[in-house]
């Protein structure tokens, strides 16, 4: 269904695949590396502020490693003090990223809790810049 969206929004505005960047926010996140990863083509960049990179528990690795299309960069931004979601799911994430050979950059916002700051914006629009100069 959000493939569907993504595909119609891109139509309606006469942009090229190229064009797309996936930003989420904590579930956002989660749907933003799910669906980005899959996409074909895929995203120019995905930007996940405060959230994880979803992977059941009793998933094959090589079958799940099978349905990633797409190896767009990927930022991801989280707060030390997120007690919702622990800055730990942001190690976990980059890691099986780069176990599935998908860029990723990181960046910690101290004292920040389950939301964004400033520097998390700037850091954000800089990395989407620099990709989809590209």
């Amino acid at each position: 269904m959000l493939n569907a969206f993504l595909d119609a929004e891109l139509t309606r505005r006469n942009l090229p695949p190229s064009a797309l960047a996936l930003v989420g926010f904590s579930q956002g996140t989660m749907m933003a590396l799910h669906v980005g990863l899959r996409r074909s083509p895929g995203p120019a960049a995905i930007v996940g502020y405060s959230g994880m990179l979803v992977v059941p528990e009793d998933v094959d690795p090589d079958q799940f490693a099978s349905e990633i299309r797409a190896r767009p960069p990927v930022l991801l931004i989280h707060g030390d003090a997120d007690q919702l979601i622990p800055v730990e799911a942001l190690f976990q994430a980059a890691q099986g990223l780069s176990a599935l050979d998908i860029p990723v950059e990181f960046h910690i916002s101290a004292g920040v809790g389950h939301g964004i700051d400033q520097e998390g914006l700037r850091h954000g629009g800089e990395f989407l810049a620099r990709q989809l100069a590209r």
